[in-house]
């Protein structure tokens, strides 16, 4: 006759009910309300850019423009064609990398271009010194 498991070992095999999908909805939901994290890069290309925006509200907002508003922006359209219009929408849409993110991916890439350039270096000075030895023998 088997004997029946402890306690502790009842509690031991209990598993987690996965999440269901109104309950990753819901979590998705809460932190889509949190503030996105801005990254320094942004902030600063935002400020060079602000006297811009300030100036456009306020000519736009002007009432003798009101009336070349159409026209105006009908030449928008044709200067700056479907290409680059769906460029910016999609450059809003990017997550740009954090400052650290951004320092130690430059630093991965330099350290990899040394690497890389010491090896072909390297393999260039051998195979120089065997076509040295063969062809000038």
């Amino acid at each position: 006759m088997a004997d029946k498991p402890s306690k502790s070992e009842q509690a031991k095999r209990k598993v987690k009910n996965p999440e269901t999908f109104r309950e990753r909805a819901l979590k998705a939901a809460v932190e889509s309300d949190k503030p996105k994290q801005r990254t320094r890069v942004r902030d600063v290309v935002r400020g060079l850019f602000q006297p811009l925006r300030t100036a456009k509200r306020a000519v736009v907002n002007f009432p003798l423009f009101k009336p070349l508003r159409k026209p105006l922006h009908i030449v928008g359209l044709v200067i700056f064609p479907r290409y680059f219009r769906n460029s910016f929408v999609e450059l809003k849409q990017v997550t740009w990398p954090t400052w650290k993110e951004s320092l130690r991916l430059t630093w991965a890439v330099l350290l990899f271009a040394i690497i890389f350039g010491t090896a072909v270096a390297l393999v260039d000075a051998g195979l120089d010194a065997v076509f040295k030895r063969i062809l000038l023998k």
